[in-house]
């Protein structure tokens, strides 16, 4: 029976570290052939599940081996298999599934550009456009398709997901209307509304992007009557008056592109706005390994970068807003509450 280790020793955890893509290919393995889907509540048999997902018994059970030394998939003292807390958000139907994330983050396109960081820790740029030739989603949208298909469904996930934690922790019974800048298919702004039935939302980002908007905010949908669809770039202008601006996620450009981001808001929202900007921080420290990653596959891919508090509160201070409070969302998430001063 393999079980989780803790604490080997700096050698023995410095060689698991170096063979860390094996453990991140294995897990994509795993998504791609549906094993968790395929595992039921109870222990499996290693032929069994190898004939559900149409693999060869013995390599299936080496990589169920190698994920459960993670955590991920339980042997037991008969060889059979069960379900663990990790392995379980890898089913597809999963409330809190990261399957999605799991293939987003281990797709094609990365294990050309990971070997390459030390060039992109040099120049302080991206590899991608040297490694493919073009800006990176312009390479997804016209040369990767398939990945870029995943990047959608994991950005989707992502969204619905922590949509429901944000809703649940803004209080907003004081305004009458929240505008969600940059809010992608506008999963904030429609969960927002479903909590208070008298508040009325804008949603604006890119023409592409709000065309497929969240079907409840949409021409027929339960909330299109209280929500207004706005297609626009927030780095150019937000024509949206609101009374709360909800800026989650996309302040991880460079350094213009934020700061015109936030002048945009706070022109638009004017003296009392509310502003609320909801990021990942590389110094949380519940989440640094997952954050900290993050950060490093933008700057591989865009250039960008995830916050330190510290650097998303002088953004935010220098654009001139008043930071009324810091708190955290969930494990991964921490909600900066500002006011444009009067």
């Amino acid at each position: 029976m393999t079980t989780a280790q803790t604490a080997p020793p700096p050698s023995m955890r410095l060689r698991e570290l170096v063979f860390g893509a094996a453990c991140a290919a294995a897990l994509r393995a795993a998504a791609r052939l549906g094993v968790a889907d395929a595992l039921g509540d109870g222990p499996m048999a290693v032929e069994d599940l190898a004939a559900a997902v149409k693999t060869e018994p013995k390599p299936l059970r080496r990589l169920l081996r190698a994920l459960s030394c993670y955590g991920v998939f339980a042997e037991q003292q008969d060889g059979t298999f069960t379900h663990t807390d990790m392995s379980r958000l890898l089913r597809e139907d999963d409330p809190n599934s990261l399957r999605a994330i799991s293939l987003w983050c281990t797709e094609p396109w990365t294990w050309g550009a990971w070997p390459r960081l030390d060039e992109a820790v040099r120049s302080g740029r991206n590899v991608v456009e040297d490694l493919y030739g073009k800006e990176f989603f312009v390479y997804l949208n016209e040369d990767a398709p398939e990945s870029a298909d995943v990047f959608n469904r994991a950005m989707t996930t992502s969204s619905v997901q922590s949509a429901r934690d944000v809703a649940e922790f803004l209080d907003l019974s004081g305004s009458s209307s929240v505008a969600d800048i940059g809010g992608g298919q506008g999963h904030v702004v429609a969960s927002l509304l479903e909590k208070y039935p008298s508040l009325h939302g804008s949603l604006l980002d890119l023409p592409r992007v709000v065309e497929n908007a969240d079907p409840r905010l949409r021409a027929g949908g339960v909330l299109a009557d209280r929500v207004r669809i706005v297609p626009g770039d927030c780095r150019e202008a937000i024509p949206v008056r609101a009374d709360v601006y909800i800026i989650k996620n996309i302040l991880e450009w460079d350094d213009d592109s934020t700061a015109r981001t936030l002048r945009n808001v706070i022109e638009a929202g004017g003296p009392g706005a509310r502003v609320v900007v909801i990021e990942n921080l590389v110094d949380d420290t519940p989440s640094m390994r997952f954050s900290t990653a993050m950060d490093l596959l933008l700057l591989l891919n865009v250039g960008g970068a995830k916050h330190t508090t510290e650097s998303m509160v002088a953004r935010l201070t220098d654009a001139g807003l008043v930071i009324d409070g810091i708190r955290p969302v969930n494990p991964y998430l921490h909600a900066f509450d500002c006011t444009v001063p009067g």
